[in-house]
């Protein structure tokens, strides 16, 4: 049953010959890789204002052309380190594996921390700006934010769980729909505008006051200034995405991944510049109800009307479906640094579907926790957001530059020249996020990447241990062993009788059936039972007045070892295997709790004897 649901909600297997198959072509691509920071044009404008409207009220909307010019020169200056990126390493990876190659071990685990963090808080972002757009259209839903977020996780994740290539097109028509109504609101906005047939809207005193405190306005200071193009450098998010997901274009790869980055850098410029100008142009008033892009649909469209609800609905569904940027990524990533030794290996291998499933699963819980804790508001995750995005920016950009410098290929310098200034801007970039937003949520990241670049280390560690313990020299034989074996007894049936017959295959030095009674009575009924069926394997009895089956077994077994020079005893348990899950409910579980306690102990063999019982049928032919 499980099994059929599961095909239902994923679909069927693929092989591996049909991976060729699941890779993408760039109109696919750009709405699966480019979805996060395309989105962002959606809510990067209003994150500026909400640092400086408390602080200038309607007069912080004059600060937003300036800051979004630099916004998209550091766009610009990222973007074209990024293209270098995509075709010196097209085997994906981004920012973690040119930090490995060009900067050493520590930096590509901080890198990869980074990388790890930020795809978690696209997910929770985007899924939280999401909803917000929802709310903005259908206020009656606001108590559901947390509600609403979750159910829309769980949906993204059961859509990249079937494969990459099937929840592209899902997500295609969206992206494009959001960059047609989006592009229509900037041309038609600023053309009404411009002409005069659009003034700027009036103030909404009640809202302002409710972000200003109704006082007297404090000024935007430079520490401001700084916090809010921190803020609207969310624009970038994203960006790394591409370099990241290579291996998922069609051949020729990197040609493919580095036309759509263009296009991507092309279009996240043309709308966030275009939203802030449009803004400062209609000045619309900042509102803790509805979000800044649906004032100024309202004031281009008209509430209600066809294109409104165009563009909220789109909004909406690509701030979800931005999600998928890092469900894209993430599982790539981690299979990557799983590869390397420093995630559990589970990560690296591929579902039935042809995608990272353990990679997507852990995605999914983890922004299901950050949506429950932060309440599944985008204004208090964005703090989270820029610390991981701008580390591997910069560590990206400084690999790069050692690149070039270490192979000097032709074009070299220009090369070195668009990363070093990269390298430098986003680093810059870091330290104002880092110091102008540490309280009020920076710190979060600032201290979770390094214990994860420590849990990437402790798994290395485990992983070298382990393989230092079981290397041997060609030519290395196993000595030879000393085998013991004892059946577990509980009463004469079928499946002791058939663990019996087993445990004489394996041909042991010694072989025992070992019973545990609390009282002369059991005994002398089990030895009975011994007795009629005329069974030659020697039966001992181990008495536990406390009835402590477990325990008992333990000592039995440390008795043994003081008997005979074992070097390995083997353990077999007769199970019984019912036709139902439920059934199984009836039968003792000591079996299972034996197991693991004996799981830890060296030179022990557990291997369980199954008896099926097909209960139904016996019914059957009793009847």
């Amino acid at each position: 049953m499980l099994e059929n649901l599961k095909r239902i909600l994923v679909g069927r297997p693929l092989a591996s010959a049909e991976a060729e198959h699941q890779r993408l072509p760039k109109t696919i691509a750009l709405a699966v890789f480019s979805s996060d920071a395309i989105s962002s044009t959606a809510y990067a404008t209003e994150e500026i204002l909400h640092v400086l409207v408390p602080l200038a009220a309607m007069a912080a909307l004059g600060y937003l052309v300036p800051i979004s010019l630099i916004v998209v020169f550091m766009l610009a200056i990222v973007s074209m380190s990024y293209r270098q990126t995509v075709h010196a390493y097209p085997h994906g990876g981004g920012s973690y594996v040119v930090s490995r190659e060009n900067l050493g071990r520590g930096p590509s685990l901080v890198a990869g921390a980074s990388l790890l963090v930020d795809y978690i808080l696209t997910v929770a972002v985007s899924v939280s700006a999401g909803v917000a757009a929802i709310i903005s259209a259908i206020p009656e839903v606001t108590e559901h934010r947390v509600t609403l977020g979750l159910g829309l996780v769980t949906l993204i994740t059961l859509a990249n769980l079937r494969g990459i290539k099937e929840s592209g097109r899902v997500f295609a028509a969206p992206t494009y729909i959001y960059i047609l109504a989006l592009g229509s609101l900037i041309l038609i906005g600023l053309f009404r505008s411009y002409t005069g047939s659009l003034p700027p809207l009036p103030v909404d005193q009640e809202a302002l006051d409710a972000f200003t405190g109704g006082g007297v306005i404090q000024g935007v200071t430079l520490f401001a200034l700084l916090r809010a193009f921190s803020s609207g450098a969310v624009a970038l998010t994203g960006i790394e995405a591409i370099s990241d997901g290579v291996p998922a274009f069609r051949k020729p790869a990197a040609k493919n991944a580095a036309a759509t980055l263009t296009w991507m850098a092309i279009i996240l410029a043309t709308f966030f510049f275009g939203i802030s100008l449009l803004a400062t142009r209609l000045q619309p008033t900042l509102s803790e109800h509805e979000t800044v892009l649906s004032t100024l649909g309202t004031a281009v469209f008209g509430r209600g009307t066809v294109m409104y609800i165009v563009l909220q609905a789109s909004t909406a569904a690509i701030l979800v479906l931005a999600a998928n940027t890092a469900y894209a990524d993430f599982p790539r990533l981690s299979s990557i640094i799983a590869r390397d030794g420093f995630l559990p290996r589970q990560f690296a291998t591929r579902g039935d579907r042809l995608v990272f499933s353990n990679g997507i699963v852990l995605l999914a819980i983890s922004a299901a926790i950050l949506l429950v804790v932060f309440g599944g508001t985008t204004t208090a995750l964005i703090p989270l957001y820029a610390v991981g995005v701008f580390t591997s920016f910069t560590l990206s950009q400084s690999g790069m530059v050692r690149h070039h410098l270490r192979l000097k290929e032709p074009g070299w310098k220009r090369g070195v020249a668009i990363s070093a200034v990269g390298a430098v801007a986003t680093f810059i970039v870091l330290l104002i996020v880092a110091v102008s937003k540490f309280t009020i949520g920076a710190w979060v990241p600032a201290v979770l990447i390094p214990l994860i670049v420590l849990l990437f280390k402790g798994i290395r560690r485990h992983y070298d241990r382990v393989n230092k313990m079981l290397h041997v020299e060609p030519g290395w034989k196993a000595p030879r062993m000393n085998h013991t074996v004892i059946v577990l007894v509980g009463r004469v049936h079928r499946g002791v009788l058939e663990a019996l017959a087993y445990a004489r295959s394996l041909a042991p030095n010694h072989l025992a059936a070992v019973s545990v009674v609390t009282d002369d009575e059991e005994q002398r009924a089990i030895e009975a039972q011994w007795e009629s069926y005329e069974i030659t394997v020697p039966l001992e009895m181990v008495h536990s007045p406390y009835r402590d089956l477990v325990g008992s077994i333990m000592k039995y077994i440390d008795d043994l070892d003081d008997r005979w020079q074992n070097d390995i005893v083997t353990v077999l348990i007769p199970e019984f295997v019912v036709t139902h899950w439920w059934e199984q409910l009836l039968h003792n579980q000591t079996a299972l709790f034996l197991k693991a306690r004996l799981l830890f102990r060296p030179n022990i063999v557990v291997t369980s004897v199954p008896v099926h019982l097909d209960i139904e049928e016996d019914i059957g032919q009793g009847g």
